[in-house]
């Protein structure tokens, strides 16, 4: 049986990993290949902080669409795959790699994965997470300051530069491509309950 593939989608803080992470609870984390966008980052060359800090990170450039889709592929087909592990502190991957098994489900989770018709193409269900934009900002805020060791001006620069008018050039207008829309992510118990019965429906043919 060829593995379903989902893709969870939404900007920036919007809630995809509570989502991505209710389905692998529910569903079943020895049942699911999950995979992170996130990790797919190219490398940055930097050498100052300053200029690392005026990269484009929500640009679909910025992400290796190639080895992803590449990935995805590998996963259908049974094949065991090395996911990258990215190092958010210093823009660079890191040597180890994460194995990731076939499993009956594929899951990815991505703020970009609806812009790439390539990757579009492999999903069978779509998922978007749509939730304000000032929770997703105070959600990105907290991430960024305690999870990567960003300062507040530096955070609020970059969402001001890059976040915001890629948000709204590439990741608003992808969500027409869903198949499913949650209002308010992970918060959304009656949404959640549609998207892992339909998850079920699909695992069963």
């Amino acid at each position: 049986m060829t593995p379903v593939v989902l893709g969870v989608a939404g900007g920036s803080g919007s809630g995809k990993t509570t989502v991505a992470r209710a389905i692998l609870d529910t569903v079943g984390r020895n049942r699911i290949a999950f995979i992170a966008q996130d990790s797919y980052y190219r490398d940055v060359d930097w050498s100052s902080p300053e200029e690392a800090r005026h990269h484009n990170f929500d640009h679909p450039a910025a992400i290796d669409h190639e080895l992803l889709i590449d990935h995805v592929r590998r996963l259908r087909s049974g094949q065991e795959v090395a996911s990258p592990v990215y190092d958010f502190v210093h823009h660079r991957r890191l040597p180890e790699a994460h194995a990731v098994e076939a499993r009956p489900v594929i899951l990815l989770e991505g703020i970009l994965l609806f812009v790439e018709a390539e990757l579009r193409d492999l999903l069978d269900f779509k998922i978007f997470v749509d939730t304000d934009s000032d929770i997703r900002l105070i959600r990105r805020l907290r991430r960024d300051i305690a999870d990567r060791g960003r300062k507040l001006d530096d955070v609020l620069s970059q969402y001001e530069k890059t976040v915001r008018p890629m948000h709204l050039e590439f990741v608003e207008p992808s969500k027409r491509w869903a198949d499913v829309i949650i209002p308010e992510g992970g918060e959304n118990r009656v949404a959640l309950a549609m998207v892992i019965a339909r998850v079920e429906q699909l695992l069963q043919g």
